[in-house]
């Protein structure tokens, strides 16, 4: 059977029209695919999403106590420097519905609602501060731990936990059924508990930067978090409230969009000052990498960075050139974020080069004279040690008494407290003897016990400490006494 050759060749335009229509199927089906992947209004229960939330708001009996609980726990975690324990804290404690509610409240225009937020929230704080500031006060430990000085000055990465964990928690509130992980995990990244009771550390030793950048720290979770709320409702398209009086309706309406402005617009310059900050911050760093450690010729001793003041100030060990400070000073205008900061550059000129390498020098004299010292020392204690043996000999010669072996008592004694756990002393000696005919030295141990036995048992552990050390010091005649 012949293939059939003469079949049309499709031509250009049929080329391109195929595989414009094979793109835009390819585009429509990813478009439809990220759709039904990103889509979260077919899941969202907004009915039962505003009763949940009005539920978490009311601030009394359990979550009084709860709060007090959690408070005092995470004041201990900080003050000791645990992560977990201050972890643990943040999990039971019960701040985030009062915040939660205010940018719900915003968004479907509830005012009753809003207020009732705004009064739970405030005694929330109130009281969690007061349980903090009790606990600082009366605990011993008021030292600065890392894990309290953290709370204390707000960042850039703050702002961004509490943007991306105020959206994640309303995402999960509004989910049909209950996603308990990922509230319990906002709960942790947001970090709303920490920060309050540092302002209670604050005020209990009286630090007013500590308790004010705690409480701005507070200020921007709790923003954030309720702007989250605002945006993902208004996204999602709850339902807002109807009032049966038109005029209170648009009233309602109005004083809702004025407070998510007023929300917005410090929240706005909240993240705008927080990322100045932390790219000026950044830039220092740089500055010093490049500019400082990069160089060989320079020995950094100790810095100061203040971002409030705008200034900088270095100090070198050795003298630093003029050329090198006016270099430093035009190389700092070139970092977008430092360019407004006064630059100071102190040397140290009597610790210069030179005189480092004089007080080597020195160093290396007075070594060699202490070596000399420690071997005429050296000498010495050898001489005492032959004039020690020489009179040791002449005693024994005076007195005719036979040497005896030196025993390895030290050995012994260690290796007694190992065999015989409830030995708390043993004692060794040698003493004159007599039984009025003659006098005879003998070998004596001297068990002293921590507890103490029946005769019987005594008996006993006093026969085994004697029969191991006789045949441990080699001894034909040994006594324990």
């Amino acid at each position: 059977m012949e293939e059939n050759t003469n079949q049309p060749i499709p031509n250009k335009e049929e080329v391109t029209e195929s595989v414009k229509r094979d793109a835009k199927g390819l585009f429509a089906s990813i478009n439809k695919f990220l759709r039904e992947l990103l889509n979260i209004r077919a899941e969202t229960d907004k009915d039962q999403t505003i009763e949940d939330v009005k539920n978490d708001i009311p601030f009394k009996g359990h979550n009084a106590w709860i709060l007090i609980f959690s408070v005092f726990v995470a004041s201990i975690g900080l003050n000791v420097s645990s992560t977990a324990v201050v972890i643990g804290a943040m999990l039971i404690s019960p701040l985030m519905g009062p915040i939660v509610g205010v940018g719900l409240s915003i968004a479907i225009n509830d005012i009753d609602t809003l207020r009732r937020s705004l009064v739970n929230l405030g005694v929330m704080v109130g009281l969690s501060v007061l349980a903090a500031t009790l606990y600082f006060w009366v605990s011993p430990l008021t030292e600065l731990t890392p894990e309290l000085e953290a709370r204390t000055a707000p960042t850039i990465l703050d702002v961004l936990v509490a943007v991306f964990g105020g959206l994640a928690l309303i995402v999960a509130k509004s989910k049909k059924g209950t996603m308990p992980n990922a509230i319990a995990g906002v709960a942790i990244a947001t970090a709303l508990m920490p920060p309050l009771c540092t302002v209670g550390y604050g005020i209990a030793v009286w630090e007013p930067d500590f308790f004010l950048g705690a409480l701005y720290l507070f200020g921007i979770n709790a923003t954030f978090i309720a702007l989250s709320t605002f945006i993902v409702a208004k996204l999602l398209r709850f339902p807002m409230l109807r009032y049966a009086n038109s005029a209170k309706r648009k009233r309602t309406a109005q004083l809702a969009s004025l407070l998510a402005v007023l929300v917005m617009i410090p929240a706005s310059w909240t993240f705008y000052v927080t990322l100045q900050e932390s790219n000026a911050e950044h830039d220092y760093k740089i500055f010093l990498e490049n500019e400082i450690e990069a160089n060989e010729n320079l020995y950094l001793r100790k810095d100061f960075y203040n971002y409030n003041e705008k200034t900088i100030k270095l100090y070198f060990d050795g003298e630093i050139p003029d050329a090198i400070v006016s270099d430093l000073k035009n190389e700092i205008k070139k970092y977008d974020d430092l360019d407004d900061f006064e630059l100071t550059v102190n040397g140290n000129k009597s610790r210069g080069l030179d005189q480092v390498s004089k007080a080597y020098d020195r160093a290396i004299v007075e070594l060699d004279r202490l070596e000399k010292e420690n071997n005429n020392l050296l000498d010495e204690i050898e001489d005492l040690k032959i004039e020690i043996a020489g009179l040791e000999t002449n005693l024994r010669e005076a007195n005719k008494v036979v040497p005896v072996k030196v025993l390895p008592y030290f050995n012994i004694s260690k290796d007694a407290k190992i065999r015989f756990p409830d030995l708390a002393e043993l004692g060794y000696g040698e003493v004159l003897r007599s039984n009025f005919l003659k006098v005879d030295t003998v070998k004596v141990i001297f068990p002293k016990w921590k507890f103490q036995v029946s005769d019987s048992l005594n008996t006993i552990r006093v026969n085994s400490l004697h029969e191991w050390i006789t045949k441990e010091m080699k001894a034909d005649t040994l006594y324990v006494e």
